[in-house]
């Protein structure tokens, strides 16, 4: 290949460890957040937003909450960040199923 593909977006989705949740409300729902989907930016900066389910159960609309900012949310998404790009710079081939479905 000798144009470098154009890459769009790099996303990742990170559980919230249960000692982290917490509860938020939308709309007059209340969500229980589970977990934070990380994009990076074109820059190379990262922006994450939380998503959850209702606590009343279900599976609620698709909605997002910022993520709070202390110190324990910004480790766990730059962990999860630096955790991601080791997996991806190691991906191996890829596979016949997927390659099939292409």
């Amino acid at each position: 290949m000798t144009d470098a593909p154009d890459i769009t977006a790099l996303a990742i989705n990170v559980s919230i460890p249960e000692h982290l949740q917490w509860t938020d409300e939308r709309r007059g729902e209340a969500f229980r957040l589970l977990t934070i989907t990380v994009r990076m930016l074109p820059d190379g900066t990262l922006a994450a937003k939380a998503y959850g389910r209702p606590v009343t159960g279900g599976r609620g609309g698709y909605v997002s909450f910022r993520v709070p900012e202390r110190p324990e949310f910004r480790e766990l998404i730059e962990s999860a960040a630096t955790r991601a790009g080791a997996l991806w710079s190691a991906h191996g081939e890829l596979g016949h199923a997927a390659a099939a479905d292409t």
